[in-house]
């Protein structure tokens, strides 16, 4: 039954971190793409092509005024900021710090940009058809339409994940409050004897504390590992060589599930032992 326990207490405890760091997934995804960029005006390069742009020159700061005042006055939009070739380019390093990309690219290659915030998220067409046609502006875009899928999803795995390791975590706690109490109950004689020559109830308590305890955290050992294993082989190895464009949980993420972890496997081995040996404490 220990055994049993502590495959129970890795496997949910392994779901319960996946869960964790699913949601700081999403939490760094929405941080990027989602909450800071409602609508994004980029505008002309001398690289770019488009209806209001001069070929092979960059947008004039009379446009970018022109821009800038067009969105100010607009009563759908809260704050505008403009982003230079060079804070884009520093978030193009960022994103790109591990791709042979970035060495063949510099601040000049990239696009300045208006970032728009609305009022109303959903209020975003009288803003696009306000500056689409100004000149200067080489493209307006929306983000919502095309984030919006991806989160629902990875929000809807986030949830089902949580859940699915919430009901393992309850299972591990039956099993170890079951696992104590055929302990606590096999050695009741010797544990009504300790306690009429006036054992402490710590002293009589803290054998079996440190059983399931011991079983609980070597199922957190092995759910840390797995968690660990999950971000070298498959984030590291896999998931950013492959989308270089998404910024991925790292080390830092799965040092704060470990530590959520490794705390909930002590609750979990402490409250189901408290509970169970309670009756064994009577005279």
């Amino acid at each position: 039954m220990t055994i049993a326990v502590v495959v129970t207490m890795w496997v949910s405890l392994s779901l319960f971190g996946v869960g964790l760091l699913s949601a700081q997934q999403v939490d760094l995804i929405k941080g990027r793409w989602y909450d800071k960029i409602e609508v994004t005006v980029f505008l002309c390069t001398a690289a770019t092509q488009g209806t209001n742009c001069d070929a092979g020159h960059d947008a004039t700061d009379a446009q970018r005024d022109v821009i800038r005042k067009t969105l100010e006055s607009n009563a759908e939009v809260a704050a505008v900021t403009y982003e230079t070739k060079d804070e884009v380019f520093v978030q193009f390093k960022e994103v790109y710090k591990d791709s042979s990309i970035l060495g063949t690219m510099t601040a000049a290659d990239m696009q300045d940009n208006f970032r728009v915030k609305l009022k109303n998220p959903e209020d975003y067409q009288g803003v696009v058809s306000a500056v689409q046609g100004l000149p200067g502006v080489q493209k307006v875009q929306d983000l919502r339409g095309i984030l919006e899928p991806v989160f629902a999803w990875l929000n809807l795995a986030r949830v089902a994940t949580v859940g699915a390791s919430l009901l393992l975590l309850l299972a591990a706690a039956l099993q170890i409050g079951n696992t104590i109490r055929m302990a606590a109950f096999s050695r009741r004689r010797e544990l009504g004897i300790m306690r009429l020559v006036g054992a402490s109830n710590w002293f009589i308590v803290l054998p079996f504390l440190l059983e399931s305890l011991v079983a609980a955290l070597a199922g957190a050992v092995l759910a840390c590992l797995t968690l660990a294993g999950l971000e070298q082989f498959v984030i590291i190895g896999k998931a950013q060589p492959a989308i270089q464009t998404v910024r991925w949980i790292g080390w830092d993420n799965i040092g704060l599930t470990v530590l959520a972890v490794v705390a909930v496997a002590v609750v979990l081995s402490t409250i189901p032992t408290l509970i169970a040996t309670r009756r064994y404490l009577r005279v």
